[in-house]
């Protein structure tokens, strides 16, 4: 399955956010759950360039946003379409996120917040080479959350003795 990167549009951030839902405790990804975010995700001048829709084939498969933090580091988020997402097929949509950030902004280290609980996204991110940070409360969806911060050493740079 061969993932496609575009600017994403207005239309495909209202999409998303209005009819994207996912079940169980996974509902907390949802981006209405959080008033914030929902604001960002739909105000174009907030969004900028940083959000990108993921497709495959014709279906609209994902989204990433990439937030350079320096001239080395870029942050990422991530959504998977709710129908695509527990069946194996998230190790290769994070890879291909990964591929395009190293393509588009060439950082050594690329990082990630994930809520503590989604353990199914934590071992998908370790087997794309992702290592455990410190957790973090962080408020969102009306309440405080543990978060665990995330990153993955793309380039070695030796330290400067």
């Amino acid at each position: 399955m061969a993932y496609r990167f575009f600017p994403m549009t207005q239309h495909q951030a209202e999409e998303i956010a209005r009819h994207w839902h996912y079940d169980g405790e996974y509902s907390f990804y949802d981006i209405e759950a959080d008033r914030e975010d929902l604001e960002e995700f739909l105000d174009p001048e907030q969004r900028g360039e940083n959000y990108y829709v993921v497709t495959s084939g014709e279906e609209l498969a994902g989204f990433f946003s990439y937030h350079p933090v320096d001239s080395q580091t870029v942050d990422i988020g991530l959504g998977m379409k709710p129908s695509l997402t527990g069946g194996g097929r998230g190790r290769k949509f994070v890879d291909a996120g990964l591929n395009f950030a190293i393509k588009s902004f060439n950082p050594i280290r690329i990082t990630l917040s994930v809520a503590a609980f989604n353990e199914r996204a934590i071992k998908v991110y370790e087997k794309a080479g992702f290592v455990r940070g410190e957790p973090y409360m962080q408020v969102t969806n009306g309440s405080s959350y543990e978060f665990l911060n995330m990153s993955c050493m793309l380039k070695w740079e030796p330290e400067n003795e």
